[in-house]
């Protein structure tokens, strides 16, 4: 189940395409860009990294200039905790500068953990006012008949006790087609939805697309949708009802992913004490139509 939820996780994220020779851009072009997008992990290990070079670098030059009163001489370790007290301006008392060139070093040594705190502290916040939505979609797509009209259908889930405001969802379909030309292209095509606007999204939403003669999925089966190298990307956003923020997500269907003749089964249950009971472990879950 874990790794089943992580390749579902990782289609939320992937296009599915993989890029080759694109002009990259030095580091710190786009360094702040990068940053936000890094993983958590990255981001701290990263700022720690940072910080003890800073302190590394400081504490080779006070162990040269031998600067720090009450540091033992010639000890390098002294020197990088005195590094460390004054990038955090923590100043036990212990150590201090003794000549011109060490508290020339102290000098420096504060303004460059001024820049070093304020950029971190900038980042952290910055990564954690990005909005974000715990958006679930079904594993898979079905195709089957809902009041005689053949349809596409998914179901999409908010794993938040929250609401997404507005929740406006689209699909595209997107197909390798043969020009008259004979050229191969990848045409793109919307698919109208039997309702695309969901005026707050709180638990669950069935995503419906009817299969008409104006469908651009009509007569397509398993076959010719793997032939046509073929998929669904699928783009929700709205507003998150906490943080007042947009929010979106995205996913992406395979032929492998759409079922035909399948169905989802039902998610409610019996009603209790006048509730009505949502069994989300069923949120995947298909059956024969």
């Amino acid at each position: 189940m874990a790794s089943t939820d992580a390749a579902a996780a990782k289609k939320q994220e992937d296009t599915g395409v993989d890029v080759v020779n694109l002009p990259r851009a030095s580091l710190s072009y786009d360094l702040y860009h990068r940053s936000l997008r890094a993983s958590w992990k990255a981001t701290l290990l990263g700022i720690a990294l940072i910080v003890v070079v800073v302190n590394l670098t400081f504490a080779t030059l006070f162990w040269l200039t031998d600067g720090i009163e009450g540091a033992r001489h010639g000890s390098f370790a002294d020197a990088f905790f005195f590094s460390v007290e004054t990038l955090g301006t923590i100043g036990y008392g212990n150590f201090y500068p003794k000549t011109v060139t060490a508290n020339v070093l102290v000098t420096i040594e504060s303004i460059v953990g001024i820049l070093v705190f304020a950029v971190s502290t900038g980042l952290i916040f910055a990564k954690f006012s990005i909005p974000t939505a715990r958006i679930a979609f079904s594993r898979v797509a079905v195709v089957s008949p809902l009041d005689g009209v053949p349809s596409l259908a998914f179901r999409v889930g908010n794993l938040r006790g929250n609401y997404v405001v507005d929740a406006t969802i689209r699909l595209t379909f997107t197909r390798l087609e043969t020009t008259s030309e004979g050229d191969s292209v990848y045409r793109m095509l919307d698919l109208k939805l039997l309702r695309e606007r969901s005026p707050s999204l709180g638990r669950t939403w069935s995503i419906i697309h009817p299969i008409d003669e104006t469908s651009p999925l009509k007569g397509f089966t398993p076959e010719s949708l793997l032939k046509a190298d073929a998929e669904i990307q699928v783009a929700l956003t709205g507003i998150d009802s906490t943080s007042s923020q947009t929010v979106h997500a995205r996913y992406r269907y395979d032929p492998d992913d759409i079922l035909f003749g399948k169905r989802f089964r039902d998610m409610l249950g019996p009603v209790r004490d006048g509730r009505i009971t949502l069994d989300f472990s069923k949120f995947h879950e298909t059956e024969d139509a």
